[in-house]
């Protein structure tokens, strides 16, 4: 007998789309899209579907593990569970809680995924990677800006005259904004998209801007120098709901438009062109993407977009808008309750973008153990040299996954988790909508995974520690607590399977920011505090050559690792590539044209940090010295893109710098 179920994707993007799972004799058979969810309306990408191929793949981790010598030997859960927290009270009793690790990130969603920080403050404390791989610099400008990260409901897209795309890639990582935007530009709405890629939604837009990478911030400043000098501002915005105008008004005035926009890769008349919709064409809605702030400069770009649509007016307005991130989403469960860190008696944070220099450096107390979650830290990590040199230091590793991968091997112990629809959760995003979903647990677990917060729950007695009797339900009733008043609980999400969140549909309408003025802030005080520049001024990525002069000659090309269209980072990469692929590497009719290569070639990226081999492919549109690389290729593949990039931090939110990445290419010989 057939029955079909509801519940959710978990990946780690900007949709986290509906699903109807069919089961039949207790397995999962197909996985598709529930036309009944309001935003993603039944259409899933490949990405999703694969979830099944994850779920029942020949190669997953089914029973915990052991490294003996060199080797993986089965054990079982309470022997491994009693060794670990064995390890665990012999590291606090002579080091102290904060002489644990743990380094996690975001690879599957989840209400119950943040129990782990539950966990370690009842076991008295860690240490805890904070910031973003991903978005963290463009999180604290907006926090700077207007005191938080928000974004306008994505049905207010039809009030927009004009849509800007600004570095965001719709079309492989955003699919569900696609339809509205397709239907905002068949009433008329112009579409504008600034990216260095001639990508998909590019493709569609009435006017591509292919700048150079990292320069989105320094274009942005140029528009609103024109819009100053135009006096096209909204002044009755900058009076009443402003303050620092002046002072971000003196950073523009100096700037040279004509040798500036030579700089970036931008003719003087797109920048006319963006001036004119931004300020004459309004309401503006602005979607950013999350690769601009992956920079050395990366806050500034994202709060000198801010200050555009300040100038411009609009901010606060429907059909306007900065939308960047959507944390009043997560920011709606009861974490405070769910984690408590009231109750951990020691901690300390590691960047998670330098959490490898840092485990180095660490001496007081040194890392002695490391708890590795919900992350492929050895391929995501940014510089991969380091990671690899850092772990081999930690002298005990318990990683917590699904398959054998690079982090993985690395493992004194693995633990075996179950799989989405192996456990019950609620799913949630923060960068898109506010629609969170409810996910049964469909089937039982493979083989012997568990739930993580089973590991937690059994380890935790293990341990001796409280603050795990709950079950399941307890935990989903006490992220809820503060939803009761909205008619949201437990039992009415499992009745209705899904809940729009009580959000605001249009971020700022009432013009009152929670910054420390109350108002926007052009001239922030606290960053000033905090040692940053308290304006959005002229700054350059660290690997350009206006930075780093000599790096025109050697390292002249700008490497960009952007999203796999068919994977989440890693996750796919077991069954999409076979052993030998290899990725490819695009490049510009220019490039090509310079290095003598055609596509198919064989051909080398380097820098300083290391090196990797790909196959070329010419594409047409793209900023001339961009090259383009899929991120979450295997290590031993020789095509992992952080065997490039570097592991410094943004100039803000601790952020990571991995599209600020300066190479050489190379046609590989026959012989080599």
């Amino acid at each position: 007998m057939r029955e079909q179920i509801k519940t959710a994707c978990p990946l780690n993007c900007y949709d986290v789309c509906g699903l109807v799972v069919t089961i039949e004799n207790k397995k999962i058979i197909k996985i598709a899209g529930d036309k009944e969810h309001p935003i993603t309306q039944g259409k899933i990408c490949g990405k999703g579907k694969m979830l099944l191929d994850r779920l029942n793949d020949s190669k997953r981790l089914l029973y915990p593990l052991k490294k003996i010598g060199n080797d993986f030997v089965r054990v079982s859960w309470d022997e491994a569970l009693q060794e670990i927290s064995e390890k665990m009270q012999e590291v606090k009793a002579s080091f102290g809680p904060t002489a644990i690790l743990h380094s996690y990130d975001y690879s599957s969603g989840g209400l119950l995924k943040g129990l782990d920080q539950r966990f370690f403050n009842f076991f008295g404390g860690f240490t805890e990677v904070i910031g973003s791989l991903c978005w963290g610099a463009g999180v604290q400008a907006q926090q700077y800006d207007m005191g938080n990260a928000l974004s306008h409901d994505v049905s207010d897209i039809k009030n927009a005259k004009t849509i800007v795309v600004w570095g965001r890639n719709v079309t492989d990582t955003n699919q569900h904004l696609l339809p509205f935007l397709q239907e905002a530009k068949q009433k008329g709405t112009k579409l504008i998209v600034i990216n260095p890629v001639k990508n998909g939604i590019a493709k569609l837009a009435d006017t591509h801007i292919a700048i150079r990478p990292g320069m989105d911030g320094i274009l942005a400043l140029l528009v609103s120098k024109i819009i100053i000098e135009k006096s096209w501002v909204d002044r009755d915005f900058i009076s009443a709901h402003s303050i620092g105008f002046e002072q971000f008004k003196q950073e523009v005035e100096q700037l040279n438009i004509s040798e500036i926009s030579k700089e970036i890769g931008v003719d003087p008349s797109l920048i006319d062109q963006l001036a004119i919709a931004f300020s004459q064409r309004k309401p503006v809605m602005t979607f950013l993407g999350l690769g601009m702030q992956r920079y050395a400069n990366g806050g500034n770009t994202i709060r000198a977009i801010d200050a555009l649509a300040a100038i411009s007016g609009n901010i606060g307005i429907s059909g306007g808008g900065v939308n960047y991130a959507n944390l009043s989403v997560g920011r709606s469960f009861n974490w405070a309750e769910l984690t408590r860190s009231d109750v951990r008696k020691q901690y300390r944070t590691f960047a998670r973008s330098t959490q490898a220099d840092e485990i180095l450096n660490a001496v007081d107390p040194p890392i002695k153990m490391a708890f590795i979650t919900r992350s492929n830290a050895v391929n995501q990590l940014p510089n991969y040299q380091q990671t690899i040199k850092a772990l081999e230091q930690i002298p005990t590793k318990v990683v917590i996954e699904m398959f054998m991968t690079e982090t993985a091997k690395m493992a004194d112990y693995i633990l075996p988790s179950a799989a989405v629809f192996e456990e019950e959760d609620i799913h949630y995003g923060s960068m898109f909508h506010g629609v969170i979903r409810y996910g049964p647990q469909i089937v039982e677990p493979k083989g012997e995974a568990w739930s993580d917060l089973k590991i937690w729950t059994e380890l935790s007695k293990k341990l001796g520690l409280t603050g795990f009797e709950k079950s399941v339900d307890d935990f989903l009733e006490l992220a809820l607590k503060d939803l009761n008043q909205h008619g949201l609980d437990l039992a009415a999400i499992k009745n209705v399977k899904q809940f729009v969140l009580p959000i605001q549909t249009i971020s700022w309408s009432d013009k009152k920011f929670t910054t420390p003025s109350g108002k926007f802030e052009f001239f922030s005080e606290q960053a000033k505090r905090e040692g940053l520049s308290p304006t959005a001024g002229l700054v350059y990525p660290h690997e350009s050559w206006q930075y780093q002069p000599e790096l025109k000659r050697k390292y002249p090309y700008n490497l960009l690792s952007i999203h796999p269209t068919k994977s989440l980072h890693s996750q796919h990469h077991f069954f999409l590539r076979k052993k030998g692929d290899l990725p490819s590497v695009i490049i510009s009719e220019r490039v090509a044209m310079l290095h003598e290569i055609k596509t198919g070639d064989r051909i080398k990226l380097y820098n300083d940090r290391g090196e990797i081999v790909g196959k070329a492919k010419i594409q047409i549109g793209n900023q001339q010295d961009t090259i383009l690389l899929e991120e979450g290729w295997s290590t031993d593949s020789g095509a992992n893109a952080n065997l490039l990039t570097a592991n410094k931090l943004s100039d803000m939110g601790n952020g990571s710098v991995q599209y600020d990445c300066a190479v050489m290419i190379a046609k590989v010989k026959a012989r080599d």
